[in-house]
């Protein structure tokens, strides 16, 4: 695809990922995720969605008064979210990526199934001493591999009896940790160049753009109709990717 044809389904991308962002207050690492690993390739998309990434999910980790305190009582959970995404980013080099393309795309298909069908988890205070570590591990070697922050994290998130508030902000710190563990795994496999950077960087300006616009018409829409109409798209996407994994 040419330099400017890439430029524009970048930003455009973006631009309808950030919408998302604004209007349901999650999305733009997933849907971007989507759509850019259908059009370029998955390590391409994950490379590019780094900087609009970190930049919303900073914001989001810090809008509140209960980051520490999230920190610390699941500090297991997300120590292990972060230092097993290079496990994971190591298939990048060694594993077809179409095979990992498909991967995406049952991660994707699960988690819009999961929402869809209102599936509603919740895991007892006396098991999460391990399987906090275990969800988290299994999250940051799957992001590692897909570029995916959601599968299975969130749904440990969601099971663990956090208030509203509080979950939203715990998103906001796993993606912001997964993020920059991404980025650094990405860069010790060779997969993270100065244009893709540049890139990156670029993609943020489309990005706030989309989420201020999605936040102006958030009061406009039925909430719960778009998160049907996005996790129906996403299961679209993920259906489309599933394919891959036969090679």
């Amino acid at each position: 695809m040419p330099d400017m044809e890439v430029s524009l389904a970048v930003a455009a991308t973006f631009l309808l990922a950030g919408f998302v962002k604004g209007v349901v207050g999650l999305g733009l690492p997933t849907v971007s995720l989507a759509l850019l690993t259908a059009v370029l390739g998955l390590p391409q998309a994950m490379a590019l969605l780094l900087v609009p990434s970190f930049a919303t999910n900073l914001w989001q980790a810090l809008a509140g008064s209960s980051a520490w305190d999230i920190l610390r009582r699941h500090g297991p959970f997300f120590m292990l979210a972060t230092v097993t995404v290079w496990l994971g980013a190591m298939a990048l080099t060694r594993l077809d990526t179409n095979f990992l393309s498909g991967l995406l795309g049952v991660l994707l298909v699960t988690y819009a199934a999961v929402n869809l069908g209102g599936l509603k988890l919740a895991i007892p205070a006396a098991h999460r001493s391990w399987l906090g570590p275990a969800f988290g591990a299994a999250n940051g070697v799957l992001t590692g591999m897909t570029g995916s922050f959601v599968v299975p994290g969130v749904m440990y998130l969601q099971a663990i009896g956090l208030s509203r508030n509080e979950l939203v902000q715990a998103m906001g710190i796993l993606f912001t940790l997964s993020t920059l563990a991404l980025a650094l795994a990405l860069g010790s496999n060779g997969l993270l160049d100065a244009d893709l950077g540049l890139l990156s960087m670029a993609a943020l300006v489309p990005a706030i753009a989309g989420m201020v616009i999605g936040q102006k018409v958030r009061g406009r829409m039925s909430e719960a109709r778009f998160k049907t109409a996005l996790f129906s798209a996403l299961l679209v996407m993920g259906l489309y990717l599933m394919p891959n994994l036969a090679g």
